[in-house]
C-alpha cells in the first residue's frame, strides 16, 4: 500500500506547476475579456454597431444561428467561470500535502512556502472567475438584447 500511496503523491506533484499555469492563464484571460468588454460598453455607449448586428450584417442567418453564435462567443468565458474555482481548488489541495509533511518535520518555512502557494493559487483563481463571470453575465444581456431587436425589427 506505501507504493500506491507514494506513486498518487508524485501524481498529484506532477500536476502543481501545469495547474498553476492554467490559473495563470484564466488570469491574464480575463483581464483581457475585461479590457473588450470595457471597449465594447464603450462602443454601446456611443451608439456604435454591437457584434452581433456586425455578425449579422456579414453572415446573415436565422434566429437559431445567432443564438448559436452567442453561445460560441461565450463559450470561453463560461468554460472559464466553471474551472477557475476548481483548479484553484486543486491548486490549493497539492501543497497541502508538503505543507503537512513539512509540518511533522518542523520545517517551518517548508510548510510557509507552500501555503504561500495553496492561497495565492485560490486567490488567484476565484479572482479570475469572478471577473470572467461578471463579463459573461452582462454580455450574455446585452447579445440577447441585441438578438432582441433584430427579431422585433424583423430582420430574423
Amino acid at each position: 500500500m506505501q507504493a500506491l500511496e507514494s506513486l498518487m503523491y508524485q501524481l498529484a506533484q506532477l500536476f502543481l506547476a501545469p495547474v498553476l499555469l492554467i490559473i495563470l492563464a484564466l488570469f491574464l484571460f480575463a483581464f483581457y475579456n475585461l479590457g473588450s468588454f470595457a471597449m465594447e460598453a464603450w462602443q454601446r455607449r456611443r451608439g456604435l454597431v454591437s457584434p452581433l448586428h456586425r455578425h449579422w450584417q456579414h453572415r446573415g442567418g436565422s434566429c437559431e444561428d445567432l443564438e448559436l453564435w452567442i453561445l460560441r462567443r461565450l463559450e470561453a468565458l463560461r468554460l472559464a467561470t466553471r474551472t477557475g474555482p476548481m483548479l484553484g481548488l486543486v491548486g490549493t489541495m497539492i501543497p497541502m500535502g508538503p505543507a503537512l509533511m513539512s509540518l511533522t518535520e518542523g520545517n517551518a518555512a517548508g510548510v510557509s512556502e507552500n501555503l504561500v502557494i495553496a492561497f495565492a493559487a485560490v486567490i488567484v483563481a476565484l479572482i479570475a472567475a469572478s471577473i470572467s463571470f461578471w463579463v459573461l453575465t452582462v454580455r450574455r444581456r446585452w447579445l440577447l438584447g441585441d438578438l432582441r431587436a433584430l427579431e422585433e425589427q424583423g430582420h430574423v
